[in-house]
C-alpha cells in the first residue's frame, strides 16, 4: 500500500517527521557550504576568500551557493553568527556562577571580543556588516537579534543586581546601560582589528569601562531611593 493510499491514521508521527530527500539534500548541501566557509574563512581571512573557492570545497554550484547566501558577506554572516552563538552560550552559563555586576556583565560581552582574537579581520567584517549591510537580509538579521538578546539578557541581569540591592528597578535605565556596555565591547573589538591604542589591552579597557558604566547605573539608583 503507497503512503498516498494510506488513512491519516496509518501514517506515522515519525514518517511525518522525517525531512523528505529533497529537505535532507537541501541540509546535506547547507551543510557542506558552511563547513567549506568556516574553513577558508578562519584559514586565509575574509579577503584571502572567494564564493567560487567556497563553492569547490563544498562541492556545490555558484548557483547552489547563492541560493544559500546572496554574497560573501552573507557567508561570513552565516558562519560568525554561529559562532558568536556559540560563544554567548558559554559566556552566558559562566555569568550564571558570578555574582560581582560587573563580572557577569563582562562575561556576557567578552566573548565578541574573544571571536576578534581568533580573526580580527572576520569579525571587523562581521560588524561592517550587521551595521551597514543591507536590510532584509537572512544572515544580518539574525546576527541582530543575537546582540538585541545579548543587551536584554545584560539589561536583566543589572535589574536584578538592583534588586539584590534594595534599588529601585528601571528597566529603561538597565536597557541604556546594557547598550552602553555593548557600545564599550564594539569599540574594543574596533581597536583590536585595527591596532589602536598600542600597549593597552583591550579586555582590561573594556572591564574598566564597564565598571564605570555599572557603578554610574547604581549611583544613579541610590539617588531614588531604596525600592
Amino acid at each position: 500500500m503507497s503512503k498516498l493510499s494510506q488513512s491519516p491514521s496509518m501514517i506515522t508521527t515519525d514518517a511525518l517527521a522525517r525531512p523528505g530527500r529533497r529537505d535532507r539534500n537541501m541540509q546535506d548541501k547547507h551543510g557542506r557550504i558552511f563547513q567549506a566557509a568556516a574553513a577558508l574563512f578562519e584559514a586565509h581571512g575574509y579577503a584571502g576568500v572567494t564564493t567560487q573557492a567556497i563553492s569547490e570545497r563544498a562541492d556545490v554550484g555558484a548557483g547552489t551557493l547563492f541560493r544559500y547566501a546572496s554574497s560573501k558577506d552573507e557567508l561570513l554572516l552565516m558562519v560568525l553568527n554561529q559562532a558568536l552563538r556559540a560563544a554567548l552560550a558559554q559566556g552566558a552559563a559562566r555569568a550564571r556562577g558570578l555574582r560581582d555586576p560587573v563580572d557577569i556583565a563582562v562575561a556576557m560581552v567578552a566573548p565578541i571580543l574573544q571571536l576578534g582574537g581568533r580573526h580580527a579581520e572576520n569579525l571587523a567584517v562581521y560588524q561592517r556588516q550587521l551595521m551597514f549591510g543591507a536590510p532584509g537580509e537572512k544572515y544580518r538579521n539574525e546576527g541582530l537579534a543575537l546582540l538585541a538578546g545579548l543587551e536584554a539578557a545584560v539589561a536583566a541581569g543589572l535589574l536584578e543586581q538592583a534588586g539584590a540591592r534594595g534599588l529601585p528597578a528601571r528597566p529603561e535605565l538597565a536597557r541604556v546601560a546594557s547598550i552602553s556596555i555593548f557600545g564599550a565591547a564594539h569599540l574594543a573589538v574596533s581597536r583590536a582589528s585595527t591596532g589602536a591604542h598600542p600597549g593597552h589591552v583591550p579586555m582590561d579597557d573594556l572591564r574598566a569601562q564597564v565598571r564605570q558604566i555599572v557603578d554610574g547605573y547604581f549611583a544613579g539608583l541610590a539617588t531614588e531611593g531604596p525600592a
